[in-house]
């Protein structure tokens, strides 16, 4: 019985593993020539992401500018006014719109790119929001979510200015030290942050929000004593800022050394992310922290030092805003205002960016474009400068949900990927 029925198992076995040999030995398919220039242009997975994720932003981009230019015909009474009689005159209304949007974008382009001095005007705007963007987005891979870039770059551009108009020094000594010592500031504000998290389980967001708030406090508080206040004034208004402290420029231009270590600070976050062993440890604790921990890393440490790189990153935009010469040649002193938004643009820029180092410097060129044209916009087709900063939310919006752009214009085949954003950053 027992060789009959290995018998039988024999049998029944042969005929299967000899069509499995069979079908081993027949030729691979391979596909036609179509298949081939398609997998060839999209390739069979990052590339064609990488594809898919460039036309959903471009489309966003259209797609803000759209609406952008419906504020405008909507919000300007004369050419509004001409829609009252439409369909008598189609024709008024239709020109009047056109001429306002293409006339508003129009400006912006100059104003941003039309020449040496919109475009070096533009890497001005640039550089600090691709310094503090990069702090943002370094956070991001962490799975951090650092809002304190705005306290981060005050206190940057304190003690770059304070060594800029206190400490007497040789020329690239003191613009050295000046930007050393910014960064170091912007570094120990968001180390603060990292301690609290890792040590105390303090929550990221509420922490650099309130040390936001303080280092506002103390920018204000400083500025009324005798170290900060210009002599002879009453105002907050700091002393203005020696030349050998000042970023060197092309003469007649903004553009200056600040834009070149903005890019330089771009290339050592790529560097650190993708070929150290502290930058594994950072984007393997942002996929996973529980994982990471298992596998011997310090969650704590990375936490820490993933914060303070961030903050110096703020800190060297700060220090931007505070020896960047203006057209005059000289920087702005030190007031209440110095920095502006720049730690709060930041976190758009980071998220435009998709918290990659390219992403973002790309991001920090348009925002700094939009900034740069904004002013001749308003001048040059009388639109309202606060129009640039609906056009930078509108990117936002679209740009942060691909899914909308996609539901809208369906031709857009694919899933797109969405911003790298800390999945608990605000939970």
């Amino acid at each position: 019985m027992s060789d009959a029925k290995d018998s039988r198992t024999a049998a029944g076995s042969g005929p299967s593993e000899g069509a499995a040999q069979q079908a081993d030995d027949q030729p691979t398919p391979t596909p036609g020539g179509g298949q081939r220039f398609r997998t060839a242009l999209l390739g069979s997975g990052g590339a064609r992401q990488i594809l898919i994720d460039v036309v959903t932003t471009f489309f966003a981009f259209v797609l803000a500018f759209v609406v952008g230019g419906i504020l405008m015909v909507v919000s300007d009474p004369e050419v509004s006014a001409k829609f009252a009689y439409f369909f008598a005159r189609p024709g008024d209304a239709l020109g009047a719109s056109a001429d306002k949007i293409f006339g508003a974008y129009g400006a912006l382009a100059r104003g941003a790119l039309g020449g040496i001095g919109p475009i070096t005007e533009t890497t001005a705007q640039a550089a600090p929001l691709i310094a503090a963007g990069l702090g943002v987005a370094l956070a991001f891979r962490a799975g951090l979510f650092n809002i304190g870039a705005q306290g981060q770059a005050i206190w940057g551009a304190i003690l770059s200015a304070w060594v800029g108009f206190s400490l007497p020094l040789p020329i690239v000594m003191q613009c050295g030290a000046a930007v050393i010592l910014g960064i170091l500031g912007g570094a120990v504000w968001g180390g603060i942050v990292g301690v609290l998290k890792a040590k105390a389980g303090a929550h990221e967001v509420i922490v650099t929000i309130m040390l936001n708030y303080i280092a506002s406090g103390l920018l204000a508080w400083l500025l009324t004593t005798t170290v900060f206040q210009r002599p002879g004034r009453t105002d907050p208004i700091s002393p203005v800022v020696d030349w050998n402290a000042t970023f060197a420029r092309i003469d007649g231009t903004r553009l200056h050394v600040g834009f070149l270590l903005a890019l330089l600070a771009a290339v050592g976050v790529w560097f650190l992310l993708e070929r150290t062993s502290i930058g594994f440890a950072i984007r393997s604790v942002g996929a996973n922290p529980h994982a990471s921990a298992t596998a011997g890393m310090s969650v704590a440490r990375t936490t820490i030092i993933t914060m303070a790189l961030a903050g110096g990153l703020a800190g060297l935009g700060g220090v931007m805003s505070s020896l960047g010469p203006t057209v005059s040649g000289f920087p702005d002193p030190l007031s209440a205002g110095i920095v502006g938004t720049v730690g709060f643009d930041a976190i758009t820029v980071a998220l435009l960016g998709r918290s990659k180092p390219l992403g973002t410097v790309l991001a920090g060129l348009l925002f700094g474009a939009l900034h740069a044209g904004g002013l001749a916009m308003q001048s040059q087709a009388d639109t309202p400068l606060t129009l640039t900063v609906v056009l930078q939310a509108l990117i936002v919006i679209f740009v942060a949900a691909p899914a909308l752009v996609t539901s809208i214009l369906p031709f857009i085949k694919g899933k797109p990927s969405t911003p790298n954003v800390p999945a608990g950053a605000l939970s």
